[in-house]
């Protein structure tokens, strides 16, 4: 890989990683979701800002199919749940692999407004658009050639879609199931479109759905 192609592959890798290294330090420093939620969401954007400005796309081509597409993926997120309330506690979903499930978050945290509008700006703003840039518009084309830059968006190879969604449903812990499928649908909205910004507001609108459900419905085990 020669220089230029780290370049932009760290273009479209970093704002991902900043945001994992700030899931790691909540985990090793303690400190409340309130504090460190949305110094993390500041951190991240700066980063997208200042290293990813030039490869973001944000002007989707199919906005309303795309808007449907996030609906269908929402759906499919929460559908298990609502058809079959015991499915999720079963053995595949909480293990010492993919961590256990908490319904229910603490009353202070539930009614602290400043970390609350930036849990939302995060799932439904900031966390597409990272996530997009990482698992669809680099690793995607990565696993297809490393000089990424010559695989055109949406470029379809069988091992390179499957691994992608696969490790995108890792990152889901106890929902990786959803998470696969998830992964599939953003991958072949991908390549359906070969537009990173359809890809973005489909994810958007999952999270943002997600983000109404979760405070509408108390349904905080989808946030924890």
């Amino acid at each position: 890989m020669n220089v230029r192609t780290s370049s932009a592959s760290v273009a479209y890798t970093a704002p991902f990683a900043a945001f994992l290294v700030f899931l790691a330090l909540d985990r090793a420093l303690g400190l409340p979701p309130s504090v460190m939620y949305p110094i993390r969401v500041v951190v991240t954007t700066a980063v997208l800002v200042l290293v990813s400005r030039r490869v973001i796309r944000l002007r989707p081509t199919a906005p309303v199919t795309s808007i449907a597409c996030g609906l269908a993926v929402f759906l499919i997120w929460i559908g298990p749940d609502l058809l079959w309330p015991a499915y999720r506690s079963h053995w595949l979903f909480v293990n010492s692999i993919t961590g256990t499930l908490r319904f229910d978050a603490p009353t202070a945290l539930k009614s602290d407004l400043f970390f609350l509008f930036f849990r939302v700006a995060g799932s439904a703003v900031l966390v597409p658009i990272i996530e997009e840039l990482f698992w669809r518009a680099w690793l995607m084309r990565w696993l297809i050639r490393p000089d990424f830059e010559n695989v055109a968006l949406g470029a379809f190879r069988l091992s390179a879609f499957c691994l992608t969604a696969v490790l995108f449903a890792s990152e889901h812990g106890p929902y990786w199931d959803v998470g696969l499928a998830a992964g599939i649908a953003y991958n072949w909205w991908m390549v359906r479109t070969r537009s990173l910004a359809d890809c973005i507001l489909a994810h958007a609108i999952t999270n943002g759905a997600l983000a109404a459900y979760v405070l509408t419905q108390d349904k905080w085990q989808y946030w924890l």
